[in-house]
C-alpha cells in the first residue's frame, strides 16, 4: 500500500475515535485514557507536538508517541498504535533515514525516540525501522565518554553525564540488546546507572544532582565532586523511569543487577520522604519545598509516580508503597489536571525546559533561582507523556490491589 494512502487512513482513523468521543465519556475513562485522548484531540498528528510547524525528530515526541504505544498495549485500541506510526512514517524515509536528526551532535536525546520503533518493526516487520533503530545503536556505540565510560550528554556538553541522559539511552539500549541478542548491551545499560549513581548520588539526602562535569571545568561544577549544586525532580524522575524500563531487560543474571535494585529500592524510599504531605506531589527543586518560589511541578510528580507504580507492580519494591503512589496519583489529578469544555483534559503546571550550561548570553547554572526561573507551561509534553504513563502503570497497580 502506498504509504501517503497509508498515513491518510491511519489519520482519518484518529480522527474517528476523537470525534466519536463526547465530552460525557471524559469522566468515565480511565485517566490514561483521558490524558491520552486529549493529546490526540490537540495534535491530531504526533509530529506536531510542542506546536511543530513540520516534522522533527525529538525526545519528546519519543516521549508521548512511546505513551501512546503503551496505551495501545494497556487498552488493545489500535488508534493509540495508528497515531504511533503516523509519527515513525513521518521521520523516517523510504531508505530508513531518520529526517532531522543531526547524527554528528552525538546528542543522547536522539536515541529516546528511538524506543517506539520495536513495536512498529514487530507489528510490521518494516526494515526502514530496523535501519533507523541500528543508526541509534551505532550513535550509541560512537558517543563519547568520559574516562570511565560513561556517555557525554552530547558532543557540545564535552565531560558531562546529566541523570537525564540514562532515560533517553540506556533504556533503548537494553531493549535492542535483549530483541536483537547483543547481551553486551545489558552490561552497559547497568554500567550507566551505577556510573551516574557513583558521582551524582547525595548521601545526605538520598537525592542525585541533576548533572556531573568530569573536567570541573563548568562553572556550575562543584571543584571537588564535579555535581551540579541542586537536586532537580524532573532530572531525578528520568533517573528513576530508566531504572524501571531497563529492568524490563535485564536478565536476572546480569552483573550489577542487585546494585541496581538496590538503587531503586534507595530512590523510592528516598521519594516518599519528599512527598509534599497535603497534595501527595513534588516540587521543582525537591528538597526545598519550603523556599519562596519554588512550586509543585507536573512532568517530575508523573515520572516519580511511573517509577513507583511500575516498580510495585513488578514486585521490585513493596505493598507499603501504594499507599503513597496512591495519594501522588490523587494529588497530581487534583492538583495538575483542568476539564476543557471540549471534553479534553489539561495538565498544567510543568516546568518548559531546565539544563545546565549552555552559551554565555544564557548561562544556565543550576542554581535554585535558575530552576524557579525557567518558564512554567501547559500541556508540554513532558508532563503528558510521563502522566500517560503514570497513569497506566497506576491503574495496573489499582487492578491488583
Amino acid at each position: 500500500m502506498n504509504r501517503n494512502l497509508l498515513k491518510l487512513i491511519v489519520a482519518c482513523g484518529a480522527a474517528c475515535f476523537i470525534a466519536c468521543t463526547a465530552p460525557q465519556k471524559a469522566e468515565t475513562e480511565k485517566w490514561s485514557e483521558r490524558m491520552a485522548r486529549s493529546e490526540m484531540k490537540r495534535f491530531p498528528e504526533p509530529w506536531m507536538i510542542e506546536k511543530a510547524k513540520k516534522p522533527r525528530w525529538g525526545y519528546t515526541h519519543g516521549l508521548v508517541v512511546k505513551s501512546m504505544l503503551e496505551e495501545w498495549k494497556h487498552t488493545g485500541d489500535s488508534a493509540y498504535y495508528d497515531y504511533a506510526r503516523i509519527y515513525a512514517d513521518s521521520l523516517i524515509d523510504t531508505d530508513g533515514h531518520i529526517k532531522t536528526m543531526k547524527y554528528l551532535s552525538f546528542n543522547i536525546d536522539n536515541v529516546n525516540g528511538g524506543k517506539i520503533l520495536f513495536d512498529l518493526y514487530a507489528q510490521t516487520g518494516d526494515e526502514r525501522y530496523k535501519i533507523a533503530m541500528d543508526t541509534l545503536r551505532k550513535q550509541m556505540a560512537e558517543q563519547p565518554r568520559t574516562s570511565e565510560g560513561g556517555f557525554w550528554h552530547k558532543l557540545r556538553y564535552p565531560h558531562q553525564m546529566w541523570l537525564d541522559g540514562i532515560f533517553m539511552a540506556s533504556p533503548y539500549l537494553a531493549q535492542y540488546g535483549a530483541t536483537f541478542n547483543e547481551p553486551s548491551l545489558f552490561d552497559e545499560a547497568v554500567k550507566q546507572i551505577l556510573l551516574i549513581n557513583r558521582k551524582t548520588y547525595n548521601p545526605a539526602t538520598g537525592l542525585y544532582y541533576h548533572g556531573w562535569d568530569e573536567s570541573r571545568d563548568q562553572k556550575w561544577a562543584n571543584p571537588e565532586t564535579g555535581c551540579s549544586p541542586n537536586f532537580w525532580s524532573r532530572s531525578i524522575g528520568w533517573y528513576g523511569a530508566a531504572i524501571v524500563d531497563v529492568l524490563d531487560y535485564l536478565p536476572q543474571e546480569t552483573a550489577g543487577r542487585d546494585s541496581v535494585m538496590q538503587i531503586l529500592q534507595g530512590l523510592a524510599k528516598t521519594l516518599v520522604k519528599y512527598q509534599d504531605s497535603q497534595s501527595g506531589t513534588w516540587y521543582q527543586v525537591t528538597d526545598q519545598g519550603a523556599r519562596e518560589g519554588n512550586y509543585l511541578e507536573s512532568s517530575a510528580t508523573a515520572l516519580f509516580i511511573y517509577t513507583l507504580a511500575k516498580a510495585i507492580n513488578k514486585g521490585y519494591i513493596g505493598k507499603e508503597y501504594i499507599e503513597p503512589t496512591q495519594k501522588a496519583f490523587e494529588g497530581m489529578v487534583k492538583t495538575f489536571t483542568r476539564l476543557e469544555e471540549d471534553g479534553s483534559y489539561t495538565i498544567t503546571n510543568c516546568c518548559a525546559v531546565a539544563g545546565l550550561g549552555g552559551d554565555s548570553k544564557r548561562y544556565r547554572d543550576g542554581s535554585f533561582e535558575y530552576y524557579i526561573s525557567e518558564p512554567i507551561i501547559e500541556n508540554d509534553p513532558k508532563s503528558v507523556g510521563s502522566f500517560i504513563l503514570a497513569a497506566i502503570e497506576y491503574e495496573k497497580m489499582m487492578e491488583k490491589k
